[in-house]
């Protein structure tokens, strides 16, 4: 009985040790540099935010963060290369959500071997920009309803978009079906062309981020449309959405999201999430998002996860309901 009472104690007092041993991983974290991954070319929108962001989360954190470009495979490469990352938090993977679109779209020859839900740990929504539908001025229309109708009178018209499978892809497929009309889809081989294009009024419609066309707009040369978000944009509040137009279920959205490999510390991971909130809320930051047509999330891990769960899920069933596929 001795004995047994004795292996009872020992082992009773190893449980406490769980709590303080993960609270020291956050006390200690981080003691070397941090990584963060952009699965797009060095220079684009997801590069430039995760560069700011980790300048000032260095400064507060005391080690440098060092953002590397990993692109290729509409993003899955760099967030592969995240997946198969020790599961300590010094590596992290900062994605649009189109991270959560691409398992549906991507050809079975792309063999991407990943869980976008189950292979990481979500920290933290940085930051939200906002999708929008714009023409070249010649069409002669000035809001959407003003396009339905003449979408009515020459249905066909052409719309441009990055590529298929592409959210602006998806955003015009919606506002087909909500509408009720026919637009030709014509995908070029990313953002840049697709844009040319409308400017030169080859392609008079087209679906696009606001940080691409706010000048194009501000200058005349392209006319906005309406917001295809679940709400106005304070980035440009007089534009109301589709919806508000009339035309429902025709939200795409627009966000960022940093993940860490799955088995990252809990401990670890709220740290993360704290720094990162903080950055968000300092006043420089704001200004610097806006600069990049962007404005600041933040919140919880769970509130990410909640996001990105909702988003598969949404993008799963229009996918499927579609036939959408990438090229």
């Amino acid at each position: 009985m001795t004995a047994l009472l004795r292996t009872l104690a020992l082992a009773l007092g190893c449980l406490p040790l769980a709590a303080p041993t993960a609270h020291a991983q956050a006390n200690d974290f981080p003691a070397k540099p941090i990584t963060i991954i952009v699965g797009y070319p060095a220079g684009g929108g997801p590069d430039i935010g995760a560069r700011m962001l980790g300048e000032k989360l260095a400064a507060r954190m005391g080690q440098p963060i060092i953002v590397e470009n990993r692109p290729g495979v509409s993003g899955m490469m760099g967030a592969s290369a995240v997946a198969r990352a020790p599961a300590d938090g010094y590596t992290l993977l900062f994605a649009p959500n189109t991270f959560l679109i691409a398992p549906h779209v991507l050809p079975k020859s792309a063999n991407v071997k990943l869980d976008v839900l189950e292979d990481f740990v979500p920290v933290v929504a940085p930051s939200k920009g906002a999708m929008m539908l714009v023409a070249h001025p010649s069409l002669g229309v000035h809001n959407a309803k003003e396009l339905v109708a003449l979408l009515k009178k020459q249905p066909g018209l052409a719309y441009a978009t990055p590529g298929s499978g592409s959210p602006m892809h998806i955003a015009g497929e919606l506002f087909k079906k909500s509408a009720g009309v026919d637009m030709l889809h014509v995908p070029y081989k990313g953002v840049a062309p697709a844009i040319a294009d409308v400017l030169g009024g080859h392609v008079k419609i087209t679906y696009a981020s606001i940080g691409v066309v706010a000048q194009h707009i501000a200058a005349g040369r392209l006319v906005a449309l309406g917001m295809a978000e679940k709400e106005r944009s304070p980035l440009m509040p007089e534009l109301p959405t589709l919806a508000e137009q009339g035309y429902p279920n025709t939200a795409t959205g627009a966000w960022y999201g940093v993940f860490a490999p799955k088995g990252t510390p809990q401990a670890v991971v709220e740290k993360l999430n704290r720094e990162f909130n903080a950055v968000l809320r300092l006043p420089d930051t704001a200004a610097k998002l806006k600069q990049q047509w962007e404005v600041p999330l933040g919140g919880s891990p769970d509130d990410l996860a909640r996001m990105a769960k909702a988003e598969y899920d949404n993008y799963g069933k229009i996918v499927k309901e579609f036939n959408i596929s990438a090229d």
